[in-house]
């Protein structure tokens, strides 16, 4: 089953980890981690969006961008911003809104993920996927953890605990208000237990998909390219966090649309009728029910039956299958301009903020993903409908980088 192992972190001198850590790399615009990396020049976007310390209007594709980047690496570590340990593994806290949550940082194999061990439920963009691909291969680096989790049986606990004595490398609050902890396992004796702990486990990815592709392709080439390859080599494993599914909070990924198809909001509303009971005010979602606003809020209540199917009964696709596609013709939510995807984070307000703005026609909001959905996805070898889980907290880059 599931092979994880130590390595030889790279990270930040203690009183310069708040100033590198920060959000992954693809949840922020070229213009805002520009904003961002200006003011900080220990900012981790200097090395994984590199794009910012080039001109304006750099193809963020270009061979300058990953140089650029690689070059930063270098530089920071010469600097002593970053600095290696030896063989470790890491216990990472995360405290939002008073809940922990903790994670193992470990490598995992990148066998595991071809061979089913690590689940996946997302689809993978190749420009995507190709993009962090080049990343690691010229940094020669995976600079952002995939963000995995285990099915918490309860026989961990005591393992983590003990670990959890260990004094904290890093203890800081970040700008957000997301509390940070960080906390180094060198004792070989635990890193063994770890390891065999976690030997039958299955393990699944929360987020981080195309992070997890590109280190697995980057390790399948130079296997490729190695003639002397033993499977002993960094390259054979991907960095990851790895937390318990009973700690994971899944925020709803709502959404909203520019028109109403050519309808009027009122016939809009009882297009709808014929599948929902249209209630006025927001009575606020619930599994299987939907909140809409337009010029006000309305929740939306089935009068069908929910499908009994991992994919087909999920509340992005039941939305999907009876508005988005037959009422609003949003035939390919994946790609259709007309849809935007709002992270539950931003809240409800976010979606009248957009709709009153004039921009969008309607918005709707959803009951977030159970994780025993997404488990259920994961083991049927399914995929989600597109953004279907929002993960919070996120996990900062920069606090530990793992070198090939």
């Amino acid at each position: 089953m599931a092979k994880i192992k130590e390595f030889k972190g790279l990270r930040p001198a203690k009183d310069l980890a708040e100033q590198v850590a920060e959000l992954p790399y693809d949840v922020v615009t070229v213009s805002e981690a520009r904003a961002i990396a200006e003011k900080n020049q220990y900012n981790f976007y200097h090395i994984t969006r590199s794009e910012v310390d080039l001109p304006e209007g750099t193809d963020v594709y270009s061979d300058e961008v990953y140089d650029t980047g690689l070059k930063n690496l270098e530089k920071f570590i010469q600097e002593e911003i970053l600095h290696y340990d030896e063989d470790s593994l890491y216990l990472y806290t995360l405290v939002m809104n008073g809940t922990a949550q903790t994670g193992l940082v470990a490598c995992v194999n990148i066998e595991d993920y071809e061979n089913g061990i690590v689940k996946k439920h997302e689809l993978v963009l190749d420009s995507k996927a190709e993009d962090r691909r080049r990343h690691i291969d010229v940094l020669n680096a995976q600079t952002g953890p995939v963000f995995l989790f285990y099915k918490d049986d309860g026989k961990k606990i005591k393992l983590f605990e003990q670990a959890m004595s260990i004094a904290p490398e890093y203890d800081f609050t970040a700008k957000d208000g997301i509390k940070h902890v960080l906390r180094r396992i060198s004792d070989k004796d635990t890193i063994k237990q770890f390891k065999e702990n976690f030997s039958d486990e299955m393990l699944y990815i929360a987020d981080g998909h195309h992070r997890a592709l590109s280190g697995v392709k980057v390790g399948m080439e130079r296997r490729r390219n190695n003639p002397d390859h033993t499977g002993n080599e960094e390259y054979n494993w991907f960095l990851t966090v790895i937390f318990p599914h009973s700690e994971l909070r899944i925020m709803p990924y709502n959404r909203a649309v520019t028109d109403l198809n050519g309808l009027s909001a009122g016939d809009f509303l009882k297009k709808l009728e014929e599948n929902f009971t249209v209630v006025k005010g927001n009575e606020g979602v619930k599994h299987h029910t939907f909140g809409l606003y337009m010029d006000s809020w309305y929740t939306l209540i089935p009068e069908f039956e929910i499908p009994d199917d991992a994919i087909e009964g999920l509340d992005a696709q039941i939305l999907q299958n009876t508005i988005l596609g037959p009422v609003l013709n949003i035939t390919n939510p994946r790609n259709d301009k007309r849809i935007k995807y709002v992270g539950g984070i931003r809240g409800e307000g976010e979606l009248e903020r957009l709709v009153n703005s004039g921009e969008f026609k309607a918005a709707f909001s959803l009951f977030p993903v159970k994780i025993e959905e997404l488990i259920r996805v994961s083991d049927e070898d399914k995929l989600m409908p597109p953004k279907s889980t929002w993960f919070e907290p996120k996990l900062r880059s920069g606090l530990v980088t793992h070198r090939l």
